[in-house]
């Protein structure tokens, strides 16, 4: 049980660093930046399967706020972390296998196969992003401006959680 709370507190401060000391200073498009590379949300998606429901929107909240530290931006990451984490449940739910979940393990690409994964990363990072861009704007008149960056963030950050998931999702 340590071993897993030391691999997540890991986890999070890995994904943090490479969040705020890499990916935030990326600058793709000028003046019109549709591109925004967002990492973190894997910190919610792939958090044990016997994680509680509480303590996932705990955690999501501390990750949240963490990153409106570091990017100045009071409450917006904080929420939509809040949402993922709430939401995390649901698409468990809907996306479950036929035989069910095995609890003791945790979600990786070997353990529940590439197509469920990235099924899996698609809706839960996707419902992130909207309301992510929906709340920075916080008005429907720029809906042409948040469906672009959800678009353009959505593809340019599935590269980066996949590549990050290939690389760091061990075989247990």
């Amino acid at each position: 049980m340590s071993s897993m709370i030391t691999k997540n507190i890991f986890r999070f401060v890995l994904i943090i660093l490479v969040q705020v000391v890499l990916l935030n200073r990326i600058n793709i498009g000028g003046s019109l930046n549709y591109f925004h590379f967002f990492l973190y949300p894997v910190f919610i998606l792939f958090l044990p399967l016997k994680t509680q429901r509480v303590t996932t929107i705990l955690l999501a909240f501390i990750l949240g706020i963490t990153l409106d530290f570091f990017y100045n931006s009071p409450g917006v990451h904080a929420s939509a972390c809040l949402f993922t984490g709430f939401c995390r449940t649901y698409v468990l739910r809907i996306l479950e296998p036929v035989e069910g979940y095995n609890k003791d393990h945790n979600l990786s690409i070997y353990k529940m196969g590439v197509v469920w994964i990235a099924s899996y990363t698609a809706i839960l990072l996707l419902l992130h992003l909207i309301w992510y861009f929906s709340i920075e704007a916080f008005s429907f008149i720029y809906i042409s401006e948040i469906t672009l960056s959800v678009i353009f963030s959505f593809i340019s950050s599935y590269v980066v959680i996949l590549l990050f998931l290939l690389i760091f999702n061990p075989k247990q």
